[in-house]
């Protein structure tokens, strides 16, 4: 078969049943063809909520041009898996819809199907059907779900004054990993002392051992994936908890040390590689300060980590600490459809 023909000269039956043909070959699964898809409740799914997210992937705001086919696929699912993760719910299945536009290679798609493919197989994710459509771009619009009882879901709403604001990662990586790749205008191999910022934006990584130990002890009081920014995470948590505010500790427990290398290195921005970069998939905690340390051992005993980053305060803003100075932060990141200034 010709891998070099374009998808446009497939047809959408050919296109599905090309997709129908690589699930079977990696995960031995026949898909359901129906109007509707159907997902049987067992017994230990009872008294749970199903838990969905849906966030499409559009390659002209979300896929850099370095960024391959194989690359793509795998990120449409970790950005809706992260999602669910940081609920402390594990992701059970997917449904997926694409808009693929005509000129798009076979070999291409086939390579995008192999990384959706088999980083649904990385957590187990039962690949259960979808829709086709041919667009000017390529769209990618998976929807990941899963079932939790209510009472262990880590909502965004719940945060009381005096909590401790945690992360289980380091900020900067994607900040540098992006500036790198679109600002630098060259060939990102020419930057190998940065090869981890890269690599955090083409190939991010995610966990969920923190959010579900969390979510077993009932002690986190809010949660939010942080792939929008931190300042922008921090404004949404504020918008679901009014009255309360945060400070942040800019300092070694939030700060990538790639990140402030970068930012000596070439006179970049520290506070906007850590705030707006965006993308890291961090899960972001709140908790009462006295469950600090013996959530922090029993997440190290099961392999993750948390920092400790900063506090709830009344006001309601976000504030740096740094050096002890103290900094009230203006801007939020990116976001959709905003007006340009």
């Amino acid at each position: 078969m010709n891998n070099n023909l374009q998808v446009g000269n497939l047809g959408e039956i050919k296109i599905i049943k090309l997709i129908e043909e690589l699930v079977l070959k990696k995960t031995g699964k026949e898909l359901l063809r129906d109007d509707s898809f159907f997902f049987e409740f067992k017994n230990e799914y009872s008294n749970r909520n199903i838990v969905l997210n849906s966030d499409m992937l559009v390659s002209t705001t979300d896929a850099p041009p370095q960024m391959n086919s194989y690359q793509i696929g795998r990120k449409s699912v970790l950005m809706n898996v992260s999602d669910l993760l940081v609920k402390g719910v594990r992701p059970s299945g997917l449904i997926i819809s694409f808009g693929l536009p005509r000129e798009l290679k076979k070999y291409e798609f086939i390579e995008l199907l192999n990384g959706i493919i088999d980083y649904s197989v990385k957590f187990n994710l039962d690949y259960i059907g979808g829709d086709v459509n041919e667009t000017k771009e390529l769209i990618i619009n998976p929807t990941v779900f899963g079932f939790k009882n209510p009472s262990a879901i880590i909502y965004r709403k719940g945060i009381n004054v005096g909590d401790i604001l945690i992360a289980n990662n380091k900020f900067g990586l994607t900040g540098v990993g992006f500036d790198i790749l679109l600002n630098k205008r060259g060939d990102y191999h020419e930057f190998p002392n940065y090869e981890r910022s890269i690599m955090s934006v083409l190939e991010p990584k995610i966990t969920g051992n923190e959010a579900f130990i969390l979510s077993e002890r009932n002690i986190a009081t809010s949660s939010i994936d942080s792939s929008d920014g931190l300042s922008k995470s921090l404004q949404d948590l504020m918008l679901s908890n009014p009255n309360v505010g945060f400070e942040i500790n800019f300092n070694e427990d939030l700060i990538d040390n790639e990140a402030l290398k970068y930012s000596n290195e070439f006179n970049v921005s520290l506070e906007e590689l850590v705030l707006n970069g965006g993308e890291e998939f961090i899960h972001l905690f709140t908790l009462d300060p006295k469950d600090f340390n013996a959530a922090q051992k029993e997440i190290q005993s099961r392999n993750g980590q948390i920092f400790r980053i900063g506090k709830v305060v009344s006001e309601e803003n976000v504030i740096i600490v740094k050096e002890g100075e103290k900094k009230e932060i203006k801007s939020y990141g990116f976001e959709h459809f905003s007006k340009k200034a």
